[in-house]
Order: C-alpha cells, then sequence, then structure tokens
C-alpha cells in the first residue's frame, strides 16, 4: 500500500510515538490497542487448485495471501511484526515525492502462541478497498483482537495494490485492465472469502493449510469458534461482505465502510444484521432501494468530517506527516483527526460484532451519543 507519494524507510521494531528522528524522518505510528489482551499475527499463503486465476493467465490456480490476528500470550521484548511486507515497503521508499517517513509498525509479535483460555474466539473476515491490501485497515483489526477476536484479513491478489508471496514473488495490480471490473472484482473476492472460510475450518481442526508448510503458531487448533463470523471491509470490501453475506450463512453479520453494493444481493436483499456506515455527503440512493429488502437488524450512520479514505489507516498516518500531504489528500481521507477517527471507529465496529457475535448489547447502536457528536443515523 503505498502512502500516495510518500518516501519510506521501513521499520521492524516497536515504535512509541510519532516523532521527527534523528535523519529527519517522520515516524508514523498506529494508535495503540484498546483491549487487554496482546496481539499475535501470521500470514499464510493459501492455493485453491480447484480455481482458475481470473486476473492472470501465467499462473494455473488462484492464489492469497491472508493474515490472522488474534489474542496472544505475551511476548515481551520481541519486534513488533511490520505493518507492509519488504517489497511493499521499497515501493513506498522508491515514490520519494513528498519527503521522508519511517513506516509504522503493528502492535502484534509475529507468530506469538493463541492466548489460552476462555475457549473458542468469533471470527471476523476483512476485505480491503479496491487497489489497497489486507493491511489497510490494520488499526481496527488489531483493536478487534486486542478485545477477544480472531480476525482474518485477505489480500485479493490482482486486485490489492501489491501481494507477496512467501517465495519473493510480486503480484501487481491487474484488475482495472479488465471491463466491468467491479462486478467481476466482486464476484472473484467472493470466491476468495468463501475459500479462506473453508481453510480455517481446516485450520481449526488441526490442519496446516499454509502452502509451503510453514511453522504455525502454537495453539491455533480450536481456537476459532466458527458458528459466530462476521465481516467488514471498506469500499469494494464493503460490498464483497454485502455478497458473502447473501452467499453463504456462515457470515453472520457485516460491515460495510463507505462502500457500494454489487451482484445479486442487490435484488435479493439479506437475512442477516448489516452495519453502513458512510462518510459525510456519501449517503447513497442505491441504499434506499436495498433498505426494504434487509430483513435482518439493520442501520446506516454517516460519520461528519470524514472522506471515503478515512475508513483506512491512510487516515491516522497522514495527519502525522504535517506540511508532506500530497495535493488532494485532504479531500480523500477528510478533515477529522486522525486519532479520534480512528477511535470512532474501533468503537462502533466492536460494538457491532459484540451484539451480532456475542449478544452484548450497546445503547451506541440505538440512538445518537453524546459521546460521539460525529455520528448521525441515516435511517
Amino acid at each position: 500500500m503505498a502512502l500516495f507519494g510518500l518516501a519510506a524507510e521501513p521499520i521492524s521494531t516497536p515504535s512509541v510515538g510519532h516523532a521527527v528522528n534523528r535523519t529527519g524522518a517522520v515516524q508514523l505510528t498506529l494508535p495503540d490497542p484498546t483491549g487487554p489482551h496482546p496481539i499475535g499475527t501470521t500470514s499464510l499463503h493459501l492455493i485453491d487448485a480447484a480455481r482458475d486465476e481470473p486476473w492472470a493467465t501465467d499462473r494455473p490456480a488462484r492464489e492469497l495471501m491472508v493474515q490472522l490476528w488474534y489474542p496472544a500470550e505475551p511476548a515481551t521484548g520481541q519486534p513488533y511484526a511490520s505493518w507492509v511486507s519488504p517489497v511493499q515497503a521499497k515501493m513506498v521508499l522508491t515514490l520519494n515525492r513528498a519527503g521522508t517517513v519511517r513506516l509504522p509498525t503493528t502492535h502484534a509479535y509475529p507468530a506469538a502462541a493463541v492466548l489460552p483460555g476462555s475457549g473458542p474466539r468469533p471470527v471476523v473476515l476483512y476485505s480491503h478497498g479496491d487497489g489497497m491490501d489486507r493491511g489497510s485497515n490494520t488499526a481496527v483489526v488489531e483493536d478487534l483482537a486486542s478485545h477477544g477476536y480472531v480476525v482474518l484479513t485477505i489480500d485479493h491478489t490482482y486486485d490489492a495494490s501489491t501481494v507477496e508471496f512467501p517465495d519473493g514473488r510480486v503480484a501487481l495490480r491487474r484488475s482495472k485492465s479488465f471491463t466491468g471490473t467491479d462486478e467481476r472484482a466482486v464476484a472473484v473476492r467472493l470466491a476468495d472469502t468463501l475459500f479462506a472460510l473453508d481453510q480455517l475450518h481446516a485450520l481449526n481442526r488441526g490442519h496446516n493449510i499454509d502452502a509451503e508448510q510453514r511453522s504455525l503458531p502454537p495453539g491455533l487448533r480450536g481456537a476459532f469458534d466458527l458458528s459466530h463470523v462476521g465481516m467488514f471491509g471498506h469500499s469494494l470490501g464493503g460490498a464483497t461482505t454485502a455478497a458473502a453475506m447473501h452467499a453463504d450463512p456462515r457470515v453472520k453479520a457485516g460491515i460495510n465502510l463507505d462502500g457500494g453494493l454489487h451482484g445479486p444481493v442487490t435484488t435479493a436483499g439479506l437475512d442477516q444484521p448489516y452495519l453502513l456506515i458512510n462518510a459525510e455527503g456519501r449517503e447513497r440512493e442505491l441504499w434506499a432501494g436495498l433498505w426494504p429488502r434487509l430483513r435482518g437488524w439493520h442501520l446506516e450512520l454517516h460519520v461528519a468530517a470524514t472522506a471515503h479514505m478515512s475508513f483506512t489507516d491512510l487516515q491516522p498516518l497522514l495527519r502525522q506527516t504535517s506540511g508532506l500531504l500530497p495535493a488532494g489528500l485532504p479531500e480523500q481521507i477528510g478533515t477529522i483527526d486522525g486519532p479520534r477517527s480512528v477511535l470512532l471507529q474501533r468503537t462502533y465496529v466492536r460494538a457491532f460484532f459484540d451484539l451480532h457475535l456475542l449478544g452484548h448489547a450497546s445503547p451506541l447502536l440505538t440512538g445518537p451519543s453524546p459521546a460521539w457528536p460525529e455520528v448521525g443515523f441515516t435511517r
């Protein structure tokens, strides 16, 4: 994921707060998670041998990179996982248009042992926006994990900006070179999502689903409560979420972060709980047609001072670059304060999944809250 023209120096050790370091580079940071649990993460290479690669004729089967985020045993003193892959970091570095930054780390320990106790944990899937990647909403993803959820983030190969495989191969975005892209992309993404969910079932039974059979973190077997699966996504990932809910009842609840709608769900509607969170001024007429077809719990919110890219990590990170913002970016990330935006999204996303996966009700979802005056109830 490129920082829209910002150069970068990748790092892989914990960071404390954003600052200008001795070289003059701006150190970017993601907000600390708010939950009580340390976080572990691991990436997995999946191959769907039953499916042709729809975007590239030179590959024999569909391949995905996915990443698990989960409550973990403490690994104090160990380095945190990088926010992006090494190849992605180098690509950001070569852009070098608006100064130099040092990329953030996550707050997760690579391959840390799964936190024991409390039984299997609910699972949330994440689908990125068009041209983004699986790390594009890490701030919300790792916060969910810190509160006890297992989250699987999915790179939709050739639809993502960059996907790096364990053997060093790099898949760059190709989907935009095809006609009918959005409809076709959602169909491909839907198949990716359901395949990844199938693989989670196998992993939960103790199978190593990684194509290279790399070592897995201890404790993954039986760690997932796959009877309580939710999903959320940004932009085209929000449309993918709705498509997955329509296609597979295993996905019990979903959130669309400022996305559209594509495929059969537009006319068939949904039975599961569905939350739409829009940027300011992006309340869409297409939702008016869908609303009568939403037969389960449903709610549409809008957030003041936000824009389409406010619902990604770029919103808080680019706010830290001060005068280095490239032209046009304020219109993409809005004027809302970065940490405030992240906390708002974390709060409402978790309230939704707490309600519909765990049965814990929250007044935030029943009406406007004085604590969050930016959030408006559309319908």
